[in-house]
């Protein structure tokens, strides 16, 4: 473990010591500097303070750096699409049927462990499990997500997603033919209290908002896009299932008789975000994968 000391200026006197740490070194990022704090490894004037803690004029500030920990997720060799990769970031298109970071039951072949095998510098803010996932999308749901190759970048991409600046528009297939060109679902989404393995509108739940537009219709099914002003778990997918609209082929929400297609008709294909380090808007779309457009061609054919 490496140990610094820092003693505290005029221009820092009165301001939180998290924040005077993560702009001391600009690769701690304040989450990472929080957790510090939390785990004991912050002292000022020799005693434990809490994150809150306003500096004084000539404190002094020890802090121990903790080793870096070995990453448990084995790197795996995977031919990823990658649509824009620079020191900061990684915008990756995942195909439909790849889960995002290991848990119980899949250990392997996820993006995480392909990640890993393309670089090594990944945020670790989310833990040895999920390195660099700022966000994530089903397993059966392909299309864009960003990832952090630090954890500045991280806490700068989370920031942004509370903040709601970032741009999420997904493509969609949902049984019924919605008669309105326009919609916006705003409904709190929670854990269904019959199916604590699925999400539902509960009325205690967090705040959740998509909006939709109609791109087609068919006969009995609807080709749209949503857009996510909030990321809940599942939310697309719950929403549009609570309006009255599920998703075809989904096997959690939607109903038993759907199109044939191996899991939710749904596809992630435009993201956008301010770069973390330069400030500029970037944005990405991504084409519909072969098998939503061969669909789309045969509901199409169908009318």
């Amino acid at each position: 473990m490496e140990k610094l000391q820092h003693i505290i200026r005029d221009v820092d006197s009165g301001n939180r010591i998290d924040k005077i740490l993560s702009t001391i070194n600009k690769e701690w990022s304040r989450t990472q500097v929080q957790d510090w704090i939390k785990d004991g490894l912050v002292l000022v004037n020799g005693n434990k303070i809490k994150a809150n803690y306003k500096c004084n004029l000539n404190d002094v500030i020890e802090v121990t750096i903790p080793d870096a920990v070995e990453l448990d997720v084995v790197p795996e060799a995977m031919d990823l699409d990658i649509y824009y990769e620079d020191k900061d970031v990684i915008v990756v298109n995942k195909p439909r049927g790849m889960v995002v970071h290991p848990a119980p039951g899949h250990t392997s072949g996820t993006l995480v462990n392909g990640l890993l095998a393309h670089c090594n510098d990944l945020s670790g803010i989310n833990g040895v499990m999920r390195p660099g996932i700022v966000h994530r999308i089903d397993k059966d749901t392909s299309g864009l997500l960003m990832v952090a190759k630090n954890d500045v970048a991280h806490e700068s991409l989370v920031d942004q997603l509370v903040k709601k600046s970032v741009t999420r528009k997904y493509q969609a297939v949902v049984h019924g033919v919605i008669p309105h060109d326009y919609g916006t679902v705003d409904a709190p989404i929670g854990r269904d209290k019959q199916d604590r393995q699925r999400m539902a509108v509960v009325d205690n739940g967090k705040h959740a908002v998509t909006h939709f537009r109609i791109i087609e219709r068919f006969n009995n099914y609807t080709h749209i896009e949503c857009e996510l002003e909030t990321g809940r778990t599942h939310q697309i997918r719950v929403h549009m299932k609570y309006i009255g609209y599920p998703l075809a082929g989904d096997p959690k929400y939607g109903p038993k008789r759907t199109l044939p297609f191996n899991g939710q008709v749904l596809h992630a294909g435009v993201l956008g975000f301010n770069h973390p380090r330069t400030g500029e808007y970037l944005e990405f779309s991504a084409p519909l994968p072969e098998d939503f457009s061969t669909l789309l061609q045969q509901l199409k054919n169908d009318r």
